[in-house]
This record gives structure tokens, sequence and C-alpha cells, in this order.
């Protein structure tokens, strides 16, 4: 009998081409997005269910959670694939701003993961999946309020992990790199409109000048197969990296001094300042 997925955010994107790869591999796949569309995909499958899920809603997850069990009789793997991007500077982002990325990135992970958690253990299994990003392995500059967001779920994944195993649920972090051609990061730039102020205008467009030769080489479909990886591991491990620069900062994160890590992270996002009749210019 196929496994039943069900991954959330999947209009785009990561989430679009995971539904994809597990419906090629064979699996129930239930699809949710806020404005259900089954032409995402392509048209009907009898093993695809699109349903529709605001995860800042607790009454939209359980309704989900019921519609995708009578479909397909359980939930074997949920993936919390859906978030919202920002690009800010910390002393320009008002609190509505914080509170939104917040409620769908960190609150909205914990409350899917509370709702599915005593369905999973009545079976005896199961796997959650939550991504997050690369800002979890090596911070840029630029995203202060969505890398908290991430690595709230990143502490709190762990812990889980820790707190389900008696229960053979499994709970793992799939850790996308910077994907510039999305519509999560085209998104987030958009948020970034009046969240820049003139002072930092010119360091902004600096980083923005230097991101673009940041070592991305990257597509959906490594965010899939992460994915896939992770719902369908028998061992422990916890972290899938997907992406050149995930895997980048891993290496220089983890297996150098924190001192060598920092200067690179400065040399390659720091501000370059000079001072003129004191007046600080950033460059």
């Amino acid at each position: 009998m196929p496994k039943t997925i069900l991954i959330t955010g999947t209009s785009s994107g990561y989430g679009k081409a995971t539904t994809q790869l597990f419906l090629e591999r064979g699996w129930n796949v239930v699809a949710t997005m806020r404005h259900p569309d089954p032409a995402v995909f392509g048209g009907a499958s009898e093993r695809l269910k699109v349903l529709p899920l605001d995860v800042t809603s607790e009454k939209s997850i359980a309704d989900v959670i019921e519609a995708a069990v009578a479909a397909f009789g359980a939930i074997d793997v949920w993936v919390n694939n859906a978030g919202l991007g920002l690009a800010s500077i910390v002393e320009a982002t008002p609190d509505r701003t914080t509170r939104e990325i917040f409620e769908t990135n960190t609150f909205g992970v914990i409350a899917a993961c509370r709702a599915i958690i005593p369905s999973m253990r009545k079976q005896g299994r199961g796997v959650i999946v939550n991504v997050t990003s690369s800002v979890t392995v090596g911070v840029m500059p630029l995203v202060a309020i969505y890398a908290a967001s991430k690595f709230a779920v990143e502490g709190f994944t762990e812990s889980l992990s820790y707190e389900l195993g008696a229960f053979n649920i499994k709970a793992r972090l799939v850790e996308p790199g910077y994907a510039p051609t999305t519509n999560f990061t085209a998104n987030g730039t958009a948020r970034m409109e009046g969240l820049i102020p003139a002072e930092y205008t010119d360091f902004a467009q600096a980083c923005f000048a230097r991101m673009a030769n940041y070592p991305t080489a990257f597509c959906t479909e490594a965010v899939a197969a992460a994915v896939y990886a992770a719902a369908t591991d028998q061992g422990l491990r916890l972290r899938y990296p997907a992406g050149a620069d995930t895997k980048f900062l891993a290496n220089l994160r983890w297996s150098t001094s924190e001192e060598h890590y920092q200067r690179t992270m400065h040399e390659a996002f720091g501000p370059r300042c000079t001072r003129d009749d004191g007046v600080v210019a950033v460059r």
C-alpha cells in the first residue's frame, strides 16, 4: 500500500517540486496551499489530493488532517514547507512585520506539529520534516528577522526529535540554500519596500551585489531530493542540507575555527566603512 505524505506550501518552488517527486515515486500526496489549484501539478491523479491550508489557523490545520485521513487512511509523513521570506533592516522593521513572519515560519510549524503528533503516535510511526534555510548554518546581512524565525524551528525540531523518538516518530530538518529565482525569494524581496532606510542603502546594495556571486548552483529539485531522503531514512540523522551554499557554509562553520568563519563572513558581507568629516559612508 502506498504511503501518504502531506506537504504545506505547494503552489510553487520547493513544495511543488517535492509534490511531483513523491508522486513520481508512487506515494499518495496531499498538496496544500492557501488557494488550491490542481492545475499546478498538470492535472488530476488518484494519488493526489489538493487541499486548502492556512498554517496560521488551528482550525484549518485540523480540517486538512481530517480530509487527508479520510482520503488515504493515514498521514505517514508531514512536511512543513510553507514559509515567508523577508529582507529588511532590523531598526526599520515594525513589530507587525516581525510577527507576520513568525506566525507562518515558526508558530505555524509548531501548530502543525502539535496537531499531527497525536495521530502519528497512535499509529506508531511517522516522520515530520521541517524546512528551514541555509541561514541557520551561516547568516548573511538583511535577514535577521527571517533567520530568527528559522533558527527557532531548528532548535524546536532537534528537541522534538528526542521527545518523539520513543513513539517511532522522527523529526527532521531540510536546509535549502539560497534560490534567487523562486517565488519565495521574490516575495521576500517585495516585502523589503520601506524596510531599508536611506542610511543603509549603500550597504544593502553592496550586499545584494555580493549575493549575486554567491555559490548557489541551485535547483528546487535538490530540496525535493533532500525531503525524500529525510522522509525515508531509517537512521538517526537530523539535518539534510540542500544546495551548494548550505554545504559550503556547513563546511566553513564546522570544519574551521570560529575566527576563520567570522573573518570569511565579514569579508564576504561585512560593511566597508570610511570616514569623511565625521560622516560614516558604507560601501
